[in-house]
C-alpha cells in the first residue's frame, strides 16, 4: 500500500495559484476603481443623469 495514488506538481500548482490570485486583485481593484467613479461623478457606467458630474473617460473642450 506504499503506492502513490496522487502525484503533484508544485511548480504548476504555485504557477496556477499565482494566476489565480493576481486575478481575484485585479477584479477586486477594478471594482473598487468603478465604484469609486460612480460616486464620484454621480452616476453609474454609461447611466445618463440630470446628476452627473462629469464623465468616466475623461472630458476636454475642443
Amino acid at each position: 500500500m506504499s503506492e502513490k495514488i496522487i502525484q503533484l506538481n508544485e511548480d504548476l500548482i504555485k504557477n496556477n495559484l499565482k494566476d489565480l490570485v493576481r486575478d481575484s486583485v485585479e477584479e477586486t481593484l477594478n471594482a473598487l476603481l468603478d465604484h469609486e467613479a460612480d460616486e464620484l461623478i454621480n452616476a453609474e457606467k454609461y447611466e445618463r443623469t440630470d446628476g452627473r458630474q462629469g464623465y468616466r473617460s475623461g472630458h476636454y473642450d475642443r
